[in-house]
């Protein structure tokens, strides 16, 4: 018995920042404000030629001039300008009708209201932190004689067995700035005519950055 996983239809966005909006009862919901779309579909992957489906996007124009000569021979293809993102989103292209290589894709052809959504995007970069900040560890004591280790790791192996230091040990390092996926987000609203998707609750990435949005594989 073979099973195919199946590749929910998205867009590409960029994270506007965060503002609310109140129910008609008055209570106010958190949303984030995405810019989602117009994409334009710059090239097609098939199952007989690539081995899957999905479809390359091109998001926020740029002046041509900006691309390099291999991005230029590459947006020419679709005569849709010159974009500052390109990413494949999997999807079935062929029952979505993306087949075309330049068609524009608008948030109100993908989402509506009270649909869930799953977010991906870069987490904001922390640099070098320490335990306390990266992993929620307690800490050591603040007194019975501690000094200059209240916010250190405690004992992370034994000098006798293993005599080393296990791999995936929680430790100091960097932090952020890793690929995130927040699922089962509800969408509050579209903004058809602004490309504007509001989502309730916070998304990974900073303001300005670049996310995806797909409809959510797992409902609940």
């Amino acid at each position: 018995m073979s099973t195919s996983k199946h590749y929910p239809e998205g867009l590409l966005g960029k994270k506007l920042g965060m503002t609310q909006v109140f129910t008609p009862e008055g209570a106010s919901i958190p949303v984030t404000i995405i810019q989602a779309g117009p994409c334009y579909v710059l090239d097609v992957r098939g199952q007989e030629s690539h081995g899957y489906n999905a479809v390359q996007f091109g998001f926020e124009p740029k002046k041509a001039q900006r691309c390099t000569k291999a991005d230029a021979g590459q947006f020419k293809k679709a005569a849709q300008g010159s974009f500052y993102h390109i990413k494949e989103v999997r999807c079935d292209v062929q029952t979505l009708g993306w087949g075309e290589v330049g068609k524009e894709i608008k948030v109100g052809d993908v989402f509506k209201d009270g649909e869930v959504v799953d977010v991906s995007g870069v987490s904001i970069g922390r640099g070098f932190q320490g335990v306390v900040r990266r992993h929620h560890m307690k800490g050591q004591p603040m007194t019975r004689g501690t000094h200059e280790v209240r916010r250190h790791v405690g004992a992370v192996g034994c000098r006798k067995f293993p005599g080393r230091i296990f791999k995936n040990q929680r430790m100091p390092g960097r932090m952020g700035g890793e690929n995130v996926t927040v699922q089962n987000l509800e969408v509050v609203g579209v903004r058809a005519e602004e490309n504007i998707l509001l989502v309730k609750g916070g998304i990974p990435g900073a303001r300005g950055s670049l996310v995806v949005i797909r409809k959510a594989m797992k409902q609940g």
